[in-house]
């Protein structure tokens, strides 16, 4: 069981097929580099020890292109991949495939979606503040919504290993009610992900 003695840690799922993108959605063209990028660059910027990457479909392409952007932005020795075989059943499933992979010690983690890359760097480190203060978890507000990325504590972690299906962080967050710490985001980018082809031009 996770004590909280030791570092954050950042787990980015990019295990999904993009069913609904047409395929090969995070290694889609953005902003000069891959859609994958982004959540990649959010995750380094957190208060972070690792960034764990979990891949799924796509996954051997997936892995190359988190190694090249670790490579490219000297983020190399940070950077854990590891592959979620059964992927497919859903989010939750990557999500504890992840999950296994944290430090005894972990002091919570950081849940970011590979399909999200406008996350703002600027809401990381509240949302770290809110947790070393004592909330069991920590999520982004913006406009009354809740966003991405969830910060998990150490309390909860043990959640994670128990997840299934699609759920992913939200069976986590769900029952705690005035207890998650809610922190309010610079802009839109904590809302907004890629589903779509058409997604790529907002």
């Amino acid at each position: 069981m996770a004590t909280g003695a030791g570092e954050f840690e950042a787990i980015v799922l990019a295990a999904g097929a993009g069913s609904r993108f047409g395929g090969g959605k995070l290694l889609a063209p953005w902003m000069g580099g891959v859609l994958l990028d982004g959540a990649l660059a959010a995750a380094f910027a957190a208060p972070v020890g690792r960034v764990i990457v979990v891949t799924g479909a796509d996954g051997e392409a997936v892995a190359t292109a988190a190694r090249a952007f670790a490579q490219r932005t000297g983020e190399f020795a940070r950077l854990h991949v590891v592959h979620a075989e059964d992927h497919a059943q859903g989010m939750g499933v990557s999500l504890r495939r992840g999950a296994a992979e944290l430090a005894a010690d972990c002091a919570g983690v950081f849940v970011l979606l590979g399909d999200m890359p406008r996350l703002p760097h600027a809401v990381l480190a509240p949302l770290a503040d809110a947790v070393r203060a004592g909330a069991p978890a920590a999520a982004p507000m913006f406009e009354s919504q809740r966003g991405h990325p969830a910060l998990i504590g150490a309390e909860l972690l043990p959640g994670l290993l128990a997840l299934t299906g699609d759920a992913g962080a939200r069976n986590i967050l769900k029952d705690l009610g005035e207890r998650l710490a809610r922190v309010a985001a610079p802009d839109d980018g904590v809302l907004f992900d890629v589903d779509e082809r058409g997604d790529l031009a907002g």
